[in-house]
């Protein structure tokens, strides 16, 4: 577009079957064939590589092929004079470039990628027969042709490429750059992932860079006596983790809208509605259901108002049962199944005296709550698709609720019991240990190793079926493995709970709460927790880092802009520490176990709530935008009026106007 010569970069691979795939590519009514030929005609830069059993076809786009395709789905874009603007690919220069200079985020040129080859229709007016090595199928007319191949199992998968040089560039710059701790290229990230998995490490790095405060106090508490001031450390350490928590999310909130800001992302932007997944199966499909929506809105402003209030409230109301009707059955699901399970686990773990018995209880424990865990995700999964939920990430913030309410009974019921039932500290303080030491180290190793394992079994068995290949055919070469067929050999980034709606983020933004939740609920009883936080959280970034780089495949990306549920599960853990440590405070305090109002147990209780207005205060103190974001916000709505304005003046001011 701007008459510079671009390097060719394949960000889409279409992955066929070599049996179905036809080795003369002359005749049109071959389908593998067809398809391709259809590729080419769009503008798309085809590439072809024979696998073991597959071929892959590569997917490359010119900038200009991607600029039609946005303007025929009218992506919203920011422009230079503060608007966001439905695309023109022929004023592409007034739209407002990515901050590494490209005109379209990662997200966009992937859903113009998915209209493009899923838009390849029959327009010939009548049936097509088409046919490969295997099978002979019909192209009805109207009807996509890979959309068609997919269900014929012509096309296995439709998958994101790594860009192999910004790859190399992020390994290096970032995943193996163990120097700069949390400092990241967040831009980068975003450009090369998408909004949702660069905001993701965006808030890992800040939560890491605000470790170290509490990590720090917390050390120095747990090294240090202070003699007769050891009983005002621990209170006063209660209420600066409160206070450091509320503003750490408030100071999120603050970065999260800068960031979006800085991409030039609106949540009222149209295009954020369009989901990695988007599929434009046809334009007649579009133009039906156009055509219905306009006939809807006759229907409800030619109807008298008494129906219309009839209907739209119903409506309302029945999505809203179906919600409290499933977030009942969780929580039931919660309280008579696994809050037993998990109390007499706690028990029997109390009262054991062998520590062989308490292993193999803990063995025992860990294979049930695995199998309950992945069976309440798989349940909740059924009935969120019951509910009305407008987009995706809607479906899965309502996943997000009632997954987390599994995994926090399964997480803290144990601690709780000990702590407040029995108050034995000691065993509370290893159950921390345990949970923050030892299983997130084997988790970190447990969550990188597997993705490469998986990886290392498909490839040897692909090298044994390439050798025995080579040995029924001799004379024949044997051909190396592409870089393609081994991308397409790796894992996929996805969640541990499926990936019908949610995809590998709910795994990390899952462990991430649960360490929160512990550190911070159990404050008072284990100050050191946090050094061992910040500790883990360091490697955190980078471990994951070289996990999408290295050992998966490109996730799909998601045009979510900020963590969603997630920060208000953050939120509901303060309110949630604010009332375990009081508690543990009483515990510390009432040695005598009496629960007697004494002014200490008192003075505790006073402290509870006015952390409370703490926590409320802060909130409404720190502006959730800074200064240059609200004056930008205003800008912008302020371009927005005069552009409205100078449009009503120029419809009073036509000349058919001017005649009536």
């Amino acid at each position: 577009m701007n008459g510079v010569a671009e390097e060719t970069v394949y960000e889409i691979c279409i992955v066929v079957p070599k049996r179905s795939f036809d080795e003369d590519n002359n005749g049109d009514n071959l389908g593998v064939a067809r398809l391709i030929k259809e590729l080419e005609k769009l503008g798309l830069q085809v590439e072809c590589f024979h696998g073991i059993s597959e071929v892959f076809i590569k997917l490359a786009a010119r900038q200009d092929i991607i600029a039609k395709a946005a303007a025929e789905l009218q992506i919203k874009k920011p422009t230079y004079i503060g608007m966001d603007l439905q695309f023109e690919s022929d004023q592409a220069a007034a739209f407002v470039r990515q901050p590494d200079g490209t005109l379209f985020s990662w997200s966009e040129r992937f859903c113009c990628y998915n209209h493009l080859i899923y838009a390849i229709e029959n327009k010939t007016g009548g049936t097509v027969k088409l046919m490969t090595n295997t099978k002979e199928f019909e192209w009805r007319t109207g009807e996509s042709l890979l959309k068609r191949m997919e269900a014929e199992g012509i096309v296995k998968q439709v998958f994101p490429l790594h860009d192999e040089k910004r790859r190399k560039q992020l390994v290096r710059n970032w995943a193996l750059n163990w120097l700069d701790f949390t400092s990241q290229p967040i831009d980068e990230v975003y450009s090369y992932f998408g909004t949702k998995i660069a905001t993701y490490f965006a808030f890992l790095g800040m939560y890491t860079q605000w470790l170290f405060a509490p990590a720090a106090f917390g050390l120095v508490l747990q090294l240090w006596d202070f003699g007769s001031w050891q009983l005002f450390a621990l209170p006063f350490f209660f209420i600066f983790v409160i206070s450091w928590a509320v503003l750490l999310f408030q100071f999120w909130k603050r970065k999260n809208s800068a960031l979006l800001t800085r991409w030039h992302i609106s949540l009222s932007n149209d295009s954020m509605s369009l989901e990695p997944g988007y599929k434009k199966s046809s334009d007649s499909e579009f133009s039906s259901f156009m055509e219905s929506h306009v006939e809807l809105e006759k229907t409800i402003w030619t109807e008298k108002p008494k129906g219309m209030a009839k209907a739209f409230p119903s409506d309302e109301w029945l999505g809203n049962f179906r919600k409290f009707r499933n977030n009942a059955i969780v929580i039931m699901g919660i309280v008579c199944l696994q809050l037993p399970f998990e109390l007499a686990y706690a028990h029997f773990y109390e009262v054991m005296d062998s520590d062989i018995m308490k292993f193999g209880l803990t063995a025992l424990y860990l294979l049930a709550i695995q199998y309950y865990t992945r069976l309440g995700g798989k349940v909740s999964v059924c009935l969120i698709k019951n509910e009305d939920n407008k987009s995706r990430e809607s479906s899965a913030d309502s996943l997000v609720y009632k997954v987390f309410g599994l995994y926090f009974m399964q997480s803290y019921i144990g601690l709780f019991y000990h702590a407040l039932r029995h108050r034995n500290f000691m065993t509370l303080r290893q159950f921390l240990i345990q949970r923050l030491i030892v299983s997130q180290v084997l988790e970190n190793l447990v969550e990188n190793s597997i993705p490469y394992l998986k990886y290392s079994c498909t490839k040897f068995r692909a090298s044994r079926k390439r050798k025995h290949e080579k040995g029924s055919s001799e004379g024949k070469p044997m051909l190396p493995v592409t870089r393609v067929e081994k991308e397409y050999m790796k894992p996929t980034y996805s969640a541990s709970i499926g990936d019908e709606v949610e995809d590998g983020l709910f795994d990390d933004f899952l462990e991430l709460a649960l360490q929160f939740g512990m550190i911070m609920m159990f404050a008072c009883a284990f100050p050191l927790a946090f050094s061992f936080a910040a500790l883990n959280n360091i490697t955190e970034i980078r471990t994951d880092a070289l996990k999408l780089l290295a050992m998966l495949r490109r996730p799909v990306p998601r045009a979510a802009s900020t963590i969603g549920a997630w920060l208000n599960i953050f939120q509901f853990l303060i309110m949630m520490s604010i009332c375990t440590n009081c508690a543990l405070l009483v515990c510390l305090y009432d040695q005598e176990g009496t629960w007697k109002i004494e002014p200490g147990l008192a003075a505790i209780l006073i402290m509870e709530h006015i952390l409370l207005l703490i926590k409320f205060g802060f909130s409404r103190v720190v502006p959730e935008e800074p200064a240059w974001v609200k004056a930008n916000r205003v800008k912008h709505a302020q371009v927005q009026e005069m552009c409205s304005k100078q449009l009503l003046r120029n419809i009073c001011n036509s000349p058919e106007k001017k005649r009536e």
